[in-house]
């Protein structure tokens, strides 16, 4: 009898160091990688950056070559959609309705960019997730200067306004929140990143979009609409009209990215086994129901540190999360029924809770920002600030009176990595507060 291949459903950095990590722990029966887009595995971090910016080509982002993947005897489904999984059965539903039964299932579909109502149709307006998106702005931006209005003014938003900037284009960047990225860092530190784009000529703008005002986008007036302008609702409601009934601020725009978030890909998933809420419900093995396990921006699991179930959109994690699902998963599979697998599940070890330090870290313009642990949500944030001129910083989070995430701005990477001790397990905040403390007094605030 064929033994059942186990499926990695996302062909994303998650999904491939599940595949990769599954042939590495002694999975010998059939592996299955599945992805949406037709392109092989590749890294996203660089497409708001250097991809966007026109300094790598899309080779560059590869995660691994045709060749490079061979040896992981792949059967590998690029361009194929999963439009369902019956948990019970571990069978999927793929988009031509084939239907895949597995061994086990490892999903790794992240997520997609949010849009806003009214924006669909209109030329001019873009989000940023894929390769294609990517490439299809980069190729907007490489004439002359254009006036780009970013609606959005967290990570992606921030990016992508200093990689605008640096080509020369006319950058507006809109939030509902003041102060950029404070969500995720804090508000100091985020008046320093407002202070780094405003020195770059970025124009910041506080508001919620109302409405796009558009042109026809040909002669004959039958085209979808192209993009002039995008109204901001000072002193009412997103649809209100805005002031007096007219709109409120107006900012003329050739080109909008929304980069407003985005939601886990998790649409597909309508067994009522799973819980979708926020991602994909995983308890502390990263497991969502037997055989089902979840690694990356999708997955929202328990982590045995922190107490709670978190969701991190970020470029280590899931890679980690990816190895940590696949060796679950084989040491579950063979405990249930190793004779069943024909010894194609061989356990590494045995199941183990996935506590991670994440780490995460952004570059704009010359400043990169770097951070461990858990910066949102913070309920108390202590930000010393070494050089207001270069941005210099390094911020302590702490949540219920332990220290949980630290961050560094303008610090080069082996000095935020010997603050990551103090959160590497939360701490008393005093405690971890007197570390950092001494660290900096130490003098390895200094480059």
């Amino acid at each position: 009898m064929t033994a059942r291949p186990i499926a990695v459903v996302g062909a994303s950095a998650a999904g491939l160091a599940a595949a990769e990590a599954l042939r590495r722990f002694g999975w010998r029966g059939p592996l299955t990688l599945i992805g949406d887009e037709p392109h092989l595995p590749y890294d996203r971090p660089p497409l708001s950056k250097q991809l966007l910016h026109g300094a790598w080509e899309p080779e560059k982002l590869l995660l691994r070559t045709a060749d490079q993947l061979d040896p992981l005897d792949l059967d590998l489904r690029l361009g194929t959609r999963a439009t369902g999984l019956d948990v019970a059965t571990r069978t999927l539903t793929l988009d031509g309705g084939e239907q895949l039964a597995c061994a086990g299932v490892i999903i790794a579909t992240g997520v997609t960019a949010r849009s806003l109502p009214g924006a669909q149709g209109i030329a001019g307006v873009h989000t940023l997730r894929t390769l294609d998106d990517a490439l299809t702005l980069r190729g907007l931006l490489a004439g002359g200067g254009r006036r780009l209005v970013i609606v959005g003014n967290g990570v992606l938003g921030c990016e992508a306004a200093a990689v605008a900037r640096q080509l020369g284009h006319e950058v507006t960047l809109v939030g509902i929140a003041e102060i950029p990225m404070a969500e995720a860092v804090g508000a100091e530190v985020g008046a320093l990143l407002a202070e780094e784009h405003r020195a770059h000529g970025v124009q910041l703008r506080t508001g919620a979009v109302d409405r796009f005002e558009t042109v026809p986008a040909d002669p004959a007036g039958t085209g979808d609409g192209q993009v002039t302008a995008v109204r901001l609702a000072d002193g009412g409601a997103p649809g209100s009209g805005g002031v007096a009934a007219g709109g409120g601020s107006r900012l003329p725009a050739d080109l909008v990215l929304l980069a407003i978030g985005s939601r886990p890909a998790v649409e597909w998933l309508s067994d009522p086994a799973l819980d979708t809420t926020d991602g994909l419900r995983c308890d502390a093995y990263c497991a969502a129901a037997p055989g089902i396990y979840a690694a990356g921006d999708v997955a929202r699991w328990d982590h045995p540190h922190h107490g709670r179930p978190l969701r991190f959109e970020h470029r280590m994690n899931a890679t980690e999360q990816g190895m940590a699902a696949a060796r679950n998963l084989l040491a579950e599979l063979a405990a249930e029924a190793p004779a069943a697998a024909g010894g194609d599940a061989t356990p590494a070890q045995e199941r183990r809770p996935f506590a991670p330090v994440p780490y995460f870290w952004s570059d704009q313009y010359d400043l990169k920002i770097q951070a461990y642990g858990l910066t949102a949500g913070a309920d108390r944030i202590e930000t010393t600030v070494l050089d207001r001129a270069q941005r210099r910083a390094v911020a302590l989070y702490g949540r219920d009176g332990s220290a949980v995430g630290v961050l560094a701005a303008g610090l080069p990477p082996r000095r935020l990595r010997a603050l990551r001790a103090v959160v590497a397990t939360p701490l008393a905040w005093d405690e971890a507060r007197e570390q950092v403390r001494a660290a900096l007094a130490s003098g390895q605030d200094t480059p």
